[in-house]
């Protein structure tokens, strides 16, 4: 039926109906238009014009920011039941793109992996160092030529074995603390944080700075680092409303730059002080660090000041709140299942033996830990949405349209919980990793597990990582026993941030388990 035919039924219908109230009239009008709507709909579609994916509608100027929980990766996946896997919200006038499924997620990180190549950055992350580290910087040469850097000369096995001697100090360091508070409380979140902390920066700068120097620098940067988690994990009216961006209505921006001078303050201390020595003055006894490389290559005008700096605060950033957030959820399920401690601790006892402390040869062996921690990063990744993508072209996903500069959210979180994918997901089963799913790895091969991401853009750190991860487990669960305090109820609640963190930080007692208490100091 033609648009004419449709018209003259609608005006004929009164008259034949009898009816000639205007309320009635006017939803004759209203009828028709949404007639003429829906055809011009169908038509555009016929003419091959693809339309943006569903998603709930929000308020004018506003879009769906008034109705945002604070806890967005719960909200996101009950949206998604009801609107899809694809779905779109706008944020105030930022379009906003989520996807929850293991074949979207393909899409975007393996089939248009150069669209998708470049991260939507927030103002706070421009505000240091213009954003121009591995992390934030867009797609392109500038990019590659960090990334060839920071991989080459970080996550190599050749400089992975140079930075073990640091490893292996800092864990056997937090050990003995660990004994010198036999029977007392300890928060193990804050305890992996100051841990995952001592391991960067001694792979940053360990040759550079000594004795009290160092504890004092290490003080000054814990707490730099805290307030820039906090300040990216505001929600910034500047990100939502670009055009208010020069504003800093909140004041971030102005916040982050004050933190940048004070960084500046730390890194150049430690900058000037190993400009001023030379290669035989100590440094190769204790094992090489990132800032003697990268200071060869800033003499010779490959890398500059400012990208030193950043790539400095990517490394710190990556790899000590995404650490000690996954020991404290590792640690936290570990003690709610006892049997799953005692399992863990008898592999490690039979690979370690209770007369040695754990040592980075013995991880490999560690197969059972090993599955218990892609188990702990399925059910509570540290990263749920990963760093959101930004296309830089528009591009089709899921037979929509998503257009370029579009904030794309893979929610991974949604993905690790499906049940579609995952048998009884809420359950915490190490045994899945050991079975069918023990092929998963951390490199993104699988896009039913992605705690690192996938594509291009995939956590360059994870070698790092993954040894941390072990070796920080491995030992607090061979040296200690651990139980939380007498009534209390291990708290699963997460809270939205960076990271994923528990909602109540973990408190445990350690009781110690080697067979000689020399081996704690």
């Amino acid at each position: 039926m033609s648009v004419s035919e449709i018209s003259a039924k609608l005006r004929s219908w009164p008259k034949e109906l009898g009816y000639q109230k205007p309320e009635t009239i006017f939803s004759i009008f209203i009828a028709f238009f949404a007639i003429i709507w829906y055809m011009w709909k169908t038509k555009a579609s016929k003419n091959g014009k693809l339309q943006l994916p569903p998603g709930p509608h929000g308020l004018p100027l506003l879009g769906y920011l008034p109705y945002l929980d604070s806890e967005i990766h719960h909200q996101f996946t009950k949206l998604g039941k009801i609107y899809g896997p694809i779905m779109t919200l706008w944020l105030g006038k930022k379009l906003c793109v989520v996807v929850a499924t293991p074949s979207l997620a393909k899409e975007i990180l393996k089939d248009n992996d150069v669209v998708f190549a470049s991260h939507d950055v927030p103002e706070s992350a421009l505000a240091l160092y213009d954003g121009m580290g591995v992390t934030w910087s867009p797609y392109g040469s500038h990019w590659r030529d960090l990334r060839k850097v920071f991989v080459r000369e970080m996550m190599s096995n050749t400089s992975l074995e140079a930075y073990s001697i640091f490893r292996r100090r800092e864990v056997h360091n937090m050990v003995t603390e660990v004994y010198n508070k036999i029977g007392t409380q300890i928060n193990l979140g804050e305890l992996a944080f100051i841990t995952a902390l001592n391991i960067i920066t001694s792979i940053l700068w360990g040759g550079t700075l000594k004795g009290e120097e160092r504890r004092k620098v290490g003080v000054e940067f814990r707490k730099a680092i805290d307030e820039i988690i906090e300040l990216f994990g505001k929600p910034n009216v500047s990100d939502f409303y670009p055009a208010l961006a020069r504003f800093d209505l909140q004041g971030v921006v102005r916040d982050m730059k004050k933190i940048s001078v004070w960084l500046d303050q730390i890194f150049d201390t430690v900058i000037d002080q190993r400009m001023k020595m030379d290669s035989s003055n100590g440094v190769e006894e204790e094992g090489k660090d990132l800032l003697q490389f990268l200071t060869q290559l800033t003499k010779r005008g490959e890398l500059t000041v400012t990208n030193m700096k950043a790539m400095f605060l990517d490394v710190v950033i990556g790899g000590t709140d995404t650490t000690s957030t996954t020991v404290e959820w590792t640690m936290t399920e570990i003690i709610r299942h006892p049997e799953i401690m005692k399992k863990v601790q008898e592999e490690i006892k039979e690979v370690v033996g209770l007369n040695n402390l754990v040592e980075e040869s013995h991880l490999p062996k560690l197969n059972y830990l090993e599955a218990v921690i892609k188990e702990a990063q399925r059910l509570h990744p540290a990263g749920p949405f990963l760093v959101p993508q930004k296309p830089s072209q528009s591009c089709v996903v899921g037979g929509y349209q998503i257009p370029q500069d579009t904030k794309v959210m893979l929610n991974v979180w949604a993905i690790h919980r499906d049940p579609e994918i995952w048998d009884n997901p809420l359950e915490f089963k190490p045994e899945r990793f050991l079975g069918d799913y023990g092929k998963f790895d951390f490199r993104g091969n699988d896009f039913r597990y992605l705690p690192f991401g996938s594509g291009r853009r995939i956590c360059a750190g994870i070698p790092l990582a993954e040894r941390m991860l072990t070796f920080v487990l491995a030992s607090l669960l061979h040296s200690f026993d651990w139980q939380v305090p007498e009534g209390t109820k291990i708290d699963l609640s997460d809270k939205f941030a960076l990271v994923l963190k528990k909602a109540t930080p973990l408190i445990a007692i350690p009781t110690p388990r080697l067979s000689k208490p020399d081996l704690y100091l």
